[in-house]
């Protein structure tokens, strides 16, 4: 609750990056004024600003979940209908434009694929498409027991992240739908970890790569990679946007937390290291600051900036 206000940050960003790994082109301050002004900020197809618009609206609804979940919500981490309407509303604005060209009459948004699929170039082939609901409820049943095991405190019999690896990736395995796998997949998982009390989780564009290679090992089982992935973007997370607003601007915080658009984490602990910065190394040798010294330490290094 006390981080509400700044979830906004992160919901540009998720749907940003989770679209532009599917291919979309929209770059951030367009996806910005879209989300914000609701103005088509460039000259990119249709589909691809419609694409944004329905994950956003998506999103926006997983994060409602963390705050007040819906009524058809049973205390589960996930119910067949709400995986149901997480795709539908994620796929419904592009649809209306650019429907899927093989799909048939009952494959629209929200509603399973009655396709088989290709296999991927990587080697894994979906399920045929009639064990498709058999294959989804066995996912959606087995995603609730490790809720019940969270619960209860028992044995996952992996760590969290490798657990939510596994989860994600069996869900990529089914891919139930004939479109918007990889998307709804991620809104899934945020879902999950937003009634685990986390954040939301972004995969950025810039790690497509590592987070299909990561995909790929989880297929045979290793979910070390996919975990590990996983675990960095809760970090970052936290330390972006949870751990400095509910801390306060005079609360000490990892300089990890203070980084933004103008200072990176090496630019802050050389400014520490120097002195330019007030900042305190505790015996873990981690450097921590404040949001009001980074303020001191933006206002004195603009001051000494010459002006043009």
């Amino acid at each position: 609750m006390e981080a509400e206000d700044i979830w906004s940050d992160i919901w540009h960003q998720e749907a940003h990056h989770s679209t532009a790994l599917e291919g979309n082109t929209l770059v951030l301050r367009e996806v910005q004024a879209l989300l914000d002004q609701g103005r088509a900020v460039g000259a990119k197809p249709l589909r691809e600003y419609n694409e944004v618009q329905g994950y956003a609206a998506a999103a926006k609804w997983v994060y409602g979940q963390a705050l007040e979940p819906d009524a058809w919500h049973d205390n589960k981490l996930i119910s067949l209908s709400e995986l149901r309407h997480i795709h539908h509303t994620a796929m419904t604005p592009v649809w209306d434009v650019a429907p899927h060209p093989d799909a048939g009459d009952r494959e629209g948004p929200g509603n399973f694929r009655e396709h088989d699929i290709h296999p991927f170039t990587e080697g894994m082939t979906p399920p045929s498409w009639p064990l498709v609901p058999g294959l989804v409820q066995g996912w959606v049943d087995d995603v609730c027991e490790a809720g019940r095991k969270l619960d209860n405190q028992e044995d996952l019999g992996h760590p969290l992240p490798e657990e939510l690896a596994r989860i994600h990736n069996s869900f990529e395995r089914i891919h139930p739908f004939i479109d918007g796998n990889g998307r709804t997949g991620r809104l899934v998982l945020n879902l999950i970890l937003v009634r685990l009390g986390y954040p939301p989780i972004i995969v950025l564009k810039q790690q497509r790569e590592a987070y299909l290679t990561a995909m790929r090992r989880a297929d045979i089982g290793d979910y070390g990679a996919l975990g590990e992935l996983i675990a960095r973007a809760m970090e970052d997370n936290l330390n972006r946007f949870i751990v400095p607003n509910v801390a306060g601007p005079a609360r000490l915080v990892p300089l990890a937390a203070l980084v933004d658009d103008e200072f990176t984490i090496n630019a802050l602990r050389q400014a520490a290291q120097r002195g330019r910065l007030n900042a305190l190394q505790g015996a873990d040798g981690v450097w921590r600051s404040s949001l009001k010294s980074l303020d001191a330490y933006r206002a004195s290094k603009n001051k000494r900036r010459p002006k043009a």
